[in-house]
């Protein structure tokens, strides 16, 4: 449906969407924080581990030493780029695959923004590995943020118009 009209409701459902994924984000997240312990593995599939965590700074724990500035500015950052994206859905001309993968972004967004203005820190507890490598350990919102953005990089290859 590139370049065609959208309906309101599909908007609408976009938004939707985005608030399950929230919801379910910050459900994950408290079950991670009671039921597991700080730094602590429980195995749950072979090389999948729960393990909690917590991320001071941005993705793989960009800036987290620094001394509390970066927590605003990231929260500032999330904030903007969801008035964006929601301002986008409801206002703009787009494919359904981009539009799912705003509305990923968006959840994403919006549930570590929940995090960081809670607690001042993201929770992670998804930690996947191989022999010793552990990949950073990860949350809901942050794969929802990597799948909404792998989606694009797909629209914008394979099914974007080429001027």
């Amino acid at each position: 449906m590139s370049g065609g009209k959208l309906s309101c409701a599909w908007r609408f459902l976009l938004l939707g969407l985005s608030a399950v994924l929230v919801l379910l984000d910050q459900l994950s997240k408290s079950w991670a924080r009671e039921s597991l312990h700080l730094f602590q593995a429980r195995a749950f599939m072979p090389h999948w581990n729960w393990t909690l965590m917590y991320n001071d700074g941005a993705a793989f724990s960009f800036l987290a030493s620094q001394n509390g500035w970066q927590k605003i500015v990231f929260s500032l950052f999330a904030g903007l780029v969801a008035c964006a994206i929601v301002y986008y859905l409801l206002r703009k001309t787009y494919s359904r695959m981009v539009g799912i993968a705003f509305a990923l972004i968006l959840s994403g967004a919006v549930g570590n923004l929940v995090d960081r203005m809670r607690m001042g820190k993201v929770t992670d507890f998804i930690d996947w590995f191989l022999g010793s490598y552990h990949w950073p350990a990860f949350n809901l919102a942050d794969s929802c943020i990597t799948l909404g953005v792998t989606l694009l990089i797909i629209d914008s290859i394979f099914c974007a118009k080429k001027l």
